[in-house]
């Protein structure tokens, strides 16, 4: 970090549906990759720790427990990384399920930001498996220790406070209210986003003048990591459309249908 200026990142790991140590060895490699690139935020897709595209699996205990046990090496891993990433995984939570991402630094799990708005439309049907998330951020138990569980929770970097991160998860931005406006309003100057969008004609237009349209509503930066090609494996396809934009400008745009990492820097205090 200088100048106020932040290097950030956009990930889009190779990955098998359902295979969570497959998954979880992918993302590790990635983190590696954008930690010798010195990137201080780095975000992956929505589900990434599962795959998006597990449909019914989602009800298995097996699953779930493995998704939490992938957390659990992934923030390790993190132990020795200076940065904070964001990863999107399944978590239960008192006989629900929930779409998350979680925020892991320094080897701890930071928090689970959960998904809002559950798109229940067309392709998609989450509302089969998952529930929407709570109105208002609580602690939860995970793994003997107490972690904030909801919407709008704010990350602040130590060493650089005006820092303050947000994240949202895919269909949220595409939401009538995306729970980044309050978020911005209080206090986020950057907002980071898991996402799992499909590819259809037109689409990747659409998107990239939404993320550009957020950030600049927000006068903020903004990450938005989507899933790869490893989710196209029924009648859905996934492009790997990463996209970090600021003030509604994009500053760095992956190239679709391959599976990769953006770079940019984003400066600390976008908002006014």
């Amino acid at each position: 970090m200088k100048h106020g200026f932040v290097k950030v990142a956009a990930a889009t790991p190779d990955i098998r549906v359902a295979d969570v140590e497959y998954n979880t060895e992918q993302i590790c490699r990635l983190i590696d990759e954008t930690a010798e690139e010195e990137a201080k935020v780095v975000v992956f897709p929505e589900l990434c720790i599962t795959g998006y595209t597990c449909g019914d699996l989602f009800t298995q205990d097996l699953l779930l427990e493995n998704a939490k046990k992938g957390l659990q090496k992934i923030a390790i891993h993190t132990g020795n990384k200076d940065g904070i990433f964001f990863i999107g995984m399944p978590l239960a939570v008192d006989g629900e399920l929930y779409n998350v991402a979680a925020a892991v630094n320094h080897g701890h799990i930071l928090g689970f930001t959960t998904k809002t708005f559950l798109p229940n439309y067309g392709e998609f049907y989450e509302m089969r498996q998952f529930c929407a998330g709570p109105k208002e951020a609580r602690m939860i138990s995970f793994d003997g220790k107490m972690i904030p569980f909801g919407p709008q929770i704010l990350f602040v970097a130590e060493e650089m406070q005006s820092l303050v991160i947000a994240a949202e998860i895919c269909e949220d931005v595409w939401s009538t209210v995306p729970p980044s406006i309050q978020a911005a309003r209080e206090g986020a100057v950057l907002i980071v986003n898991c996402s799992a969008s499909d590819e259809t004609i037109g689409k990747a237009t659409y998107r990239k003048n939404l993320i550009e349209g957020q950030s600049a509503r927000l006068l903020c930066g903004y990450i938005y990591a989507n899933a790869g090609e490893g989710e196209s494996t029924t009648d859905v396809v996934f492009g790997g459309h990463n996209i970090i934009a600021e003030n509604g400008t994009t500053l760095a745009m992956g190239q679709r249908f391959v599976n990769n990492v953006i770079y940019t820097e984003i400066y600390k205090t976008s908002a006014q």
